[in-house]
């Protein structure tokens, strides 16, 4: 199991389990098993991660955002363990038309971390969606209205934890960006996770147990130990 991937997954569940007042010992555990497990078939694994939700309902709305972070431990991790073409086979192939409804848009964003750890630079909004998405070229105007609210809203990143979550509830956003909204932008308006950030959006937040979760994930694999 990739190490910033174990930080962020334990981070999050930590920050979730304040939130809910519950223990999440016994799912975190069984979330570790199966990242940490060799599937030869990656369906196999996805299967055995799908489980663990089935099993424990009240993180259901972690599923999506936890399946990203199985994909990037895959693309750390597990990949290794497979031939050296094997991202452009036609098993994998077969893997990326099953999968393509899974998941959200936080994938892009541990990736682009990952790349701005590889180029050690501090992750920055505007960098994200010009350099990383590339919003402004015409080849890729899909990703440009995924993202146009947070496009439309880059101030918020200067701002403060408590202007985002007011703004978030004053506008209409795009139904892949909804949820992540706040937590993208907390994230670029705080990268460290600072308890002062966590208490702002515990505070403010009109989605805290969700939004406290995600933003955790972000920040602490966002941490380069």
């Amino acid at each position: 199991m990739d190490h910033k991937v174990q930080r962020a997954l334990s981070a999050s569940l930590d920050k979730f389990a304040l939130q809910i007042k519950e223990d999440v010992t016994a799912v975190q555990q069984e979330l570790f098993d199966v990242f940490n497990s060799e599937h030869e078939d990656f369906m196999d694994k996805i299967a055995a991660f799908d489980a663990v939700f089935d099993d424990h309902g009240r993180f259901e709305e972690l599923r999506e955002v936890y399946f990203d972070l199985l994909m990037i431990n895959f693309f750390a991790s597990d990949v290794k363990l497979q031939n050296e073409d094997y991202l452009e086979s036609e098993e994998w192939e077969s893997i990326e038309d099953e999968t393509i409804d899974r998941g959200t848009e936080l994938l892009n964003l541990l990736l682009y971390i990952n790349e701005c750890h590889d180029e050690n630079i501090k992750p920055e909004l505007d960098d994200f969606l010009k350099e990383f998405l590339l919003v402004e070229e015409d080849d890729f105007q899909d990703e440009f209205e995924i993202y146009e609210d947070l496009i439309s809203n880059q101030q918020l990143a200067d701002s403060s934890i408590e202007d985002i979550c007011s703004h978030a509830g004053m506008i209409e956003i795009n139904e892949e960006m909804e949820e992540l909204f706040v937590p993208f932008m907390c994230f670029f308006n705080q990268p460290e996770g600072k308890d002062q950030a966590f208490a702002d959006l515990d505070k403010f937040s009109q989605n805290k147990e969700f939004e406290v979760a995600v933003y955790a994930l972000i920040a602490a694999f966002n941490t380069n130990k």
